[in-house]
């Protein structure tokens, strides 16, 4: 799908990125390395096969919208360990993404990533994008203290740490539940779209979720460009 002509931006200042199948396009790869990291972890803590880990993984993604979250209330699972062991990833199968980067960089007000992993590979992937600089700020799961999306008190953590007005701000995702909330508290919604078995793992999101996203693209950095926005001079 290609993105809206010119659609209208102008009232936005604070500008919310999704890092993983957001930033980068699903079909790299990386967030199927995260996954299957997630799923050793898993099966070396309960001694279980891969189907076994799957299931314990996916079932803790559901009930408690991390599998993180899962493994920390039912076990105590320390949270700098698991983000160290899943996020231990090879970032090199991504390119860096010029094109993203300036389209980025062009949007008037602050840009932060807001994502359910870790600062750390926040910073990683976005360093391997040639984003490092681009972004003003980081709210990963420690910085929400471990509400992550899509509860209410997660977006709540995002505005009052920046200062920002959810009216002002517009948000990127690829997964449609994350913007229900985005939507209630009026923020502009984008849908980044692509393939990924990801999307259907977690808790579920309205089947109409139309109602909740006001633009989708496959091209992040084209319907960054073709936004109509307030000049930054």
């Amino acid at each position: 799908m290609l993105p809206p002509r010119a659609a209208d931006f102008r009232d936005v200042d604070f500008w919310v990125f999704d890092l993983d199948n957001t930033l980068y396009p699903a079909a790299s790869g990386l967030f199927r390395q995260i996954d299957e990291r997630m799923r050793r972890f898993v099966r070396g803590m309960f001694d279980v096969d891969d189907d076994g880990a799957r299931a314990i993984q996916k079932g803790y993604y559901r009930s408690y919208g991390t599998t993180l979250n899962g493994l920390m209330a039912e076990h105590g699972v320390d949270p700098h360990e698991f983000c160290g062991f899943v996020h231990d990833i090879d970032v090199s199968v991504l390119r860096p993404d010029p094109a993203l980067r300036d389209s980025i960089a062009a949007l008037p007000g602050r840009k932060v990533v807001f994502t359910n992993g870790s600062a750390m590979h926040a910073e990683r992937v976005t360093r391997q994008l040639g984003l490092a600089r681009t972004f003003d700020g980081v709210m990963d799961i420690f910085a929400l203290n471990f509400r992550p999306k899509p509860e209410r008190e997660a977006y709540d953590a995002l505005f009052a740490r920046f200062g920002a007005r959810p009216e002002r701000a517009a948000m990127f995702e690829d997964l449609p539940r994350n913007l229900v909330q985005a939507h209630k508290l009026g923020m502009r919604t984008v849908l980044v779209t692509g393939e990924h078995p990801w999307r259907e793992d977690g808790p579920p999101a309205p089947d109409d979720y139309s109602d909740y996203v006001h633009h989708e693209t496959d091209n992040l950095p084209g319907f960054l460009r073709n936004l109509k926005i307030e000049a930054t001079t």
